[in-house]
């Protein structure tokens, strides 16, 4: 898991949920780099979809952008 920290943690909160307490988000990297299918849930980034690891750091974020999309994350 990785911790956001808080001005993403307060940008999330005004934003709708995707599910109880959770959202789906596309998280784009200072670098450029993107990474779909991302779940927050309680200010932590818990998953990647169809990945066991999450190889970038909290100051690496530039944006987040809520996508809603969902998937069987049983699966994942």
């Amino acid at each position: 898991m990785l911790e956001l920290p808080s001005n993403w943690n307060k940008w999330l909160i005004q934003q709708p949920e995707t599910g109880m307490g959770y959202y789906v988000v596309t998280v784009v990297l200072k670098n450029g780099h993107t990474f779909e299918q991302v779940v927050v849930d309680s200010g932590f980034i818990t998953q990647i979809y169809g990945r066991d690891d999450i190889p970038f750091a909290a100051e690496d974020i530039e944006e987040l952008i809520i996508t809603h999309d969902k998937w069987d994350f049983s699966c994942a």
